[in-house]
This record gives C-alpha cells, sequence and structure tokens, in this order.
C-alpha cells in the first residue's frame, strides 16, 4: 500500500510512504477489506488525506517480472462493524489472514484499536508480465468491477498464448 504524508506533517510533508498492508478480495465489485489502526502510519496518512487516497499493489506469489500484478488507485472508507458482521467480510478476511484474529475491530481484547475499512479503486494499472509478451496498460473501471477471477487465473489463462508465441 502507498499513501502520502499529510503537508503538515513535521518531516516528510507530501512525501509517499509505502509497506506491505493486509488486504482481502472480499467484495464483488473488486473492492478491497482492510483493517486500519490509527497507530499504523498508512491509516494515519488516509485518515488525514481529504479523499482518504491510497494506492494498493497486487501481485502473485512470490512477484515477479514475468508474472502479472496490478496497480490499483483508489480511496478508503470506514465501515459499519454491524454491516461488517452481516456481510461475512470478518469471515472473508479470516481466511485470507487468519493471524488477523488478534487485532480485529471491536475486539476488547486487541493490542490496538482498529476499525474495518473498504478500499474502492478508481484507477487500474496491469502489467501482464513481460511487455513484449503480454498486456501493460490501463484497464477501464467497469471491466475490473465485473472480472472474476485470480491473477493466477489470468496468467494461466495467458500460459497457451506464450506457448504458441515461442513456437513461432
Amino acid at each position: 500500500m502507498a499513501t502520502i504524508y499529510p503537508q503538515d506533517h513535521p518531516t516528510s510533508p507530501g512525501e509517499p510512504f509505502a509497506l506491505q498492508e493486509y488486504y482481502a478480495p472480499c467484495h464483488s465489485n473488486g473492492s478491497l477489506t482492510l483493517i486500519l489502526m490509527p497507530i499504523s502510519r498508512h491509516s494515519q496518512n488516509i485518515l488525514q488525506s481529504p479523499s482518504h487516497a491510497a494506492s494498493v499493489t497486487v501481485w502473485s506469489t512470490p512477484p515477479a517480472a514475468s508474472k502479472a500484478r496490478v496497480s490499483l488507485v483508489g480511496n478508503v472508507t470506514m465501515l459499519d462493524a454491524g454491516l461488517v458482521a452481516a456481510s461475512g467480510i470478518q469471515e472473508c478476511y479470516l481466511q485470507r489472514h487468519p493471524d488477523a484474529k488478534w487485532w480485529l475491530p471491536e475486539d476488547p481484547d486487541a493490542p490496538h484499536i482498529a476499525v474495518w475499512a473498504r478500499f474502492d479503486p478508481h484507477s487500474v494499472y496491469f502489467v501482464g508480465g513481460f511487455g513484449d509478451k503480454h498486456y501493460i496498460g490501463s484497464i477501464p473501471i467497469d471491466l475490473y468491477q465485473n472480472t472474476t477471477g485470480t491473477l493466477s487465473q489470468i496468467e494461466l489463462e495467458q500460459q497457451p498464448l506464450q506457448a504458441a508465441e515461442s513456437q513461432e
């Protein structure tokens, strides 16, 4: 995840800040579920941004230059705990990150205050692998929101194309 320090930050005003963060694909439209903790630098930057802006990179495991990856730019919305409980979001998130059970929002024994949030992308940039073999460029947001599957499935679908190209 990448965010921007607020303009009034004492040492890094307006500078980017990036670290790996947990997210989970718990929404049918491509939005991602997050747990924000006010102690976290990313959460502080998001909460102090007028648009709650952030960027998330999604990649295959392990990341490699020849593998597909996506950069998502969007904004973050805090979620009501009742909505999370009723929608199965917590269960979805814990399937992806079982260790997150120790810092869940609404847990009085959690070490830090936390809130559920949703990252809604408004811009998508896709790198399918190497530019001479795979698509690299922007993806229309409606196409992204209506696509099902994972990067691993996209890579598998590209393999026959790669094999056919290598035989030419």
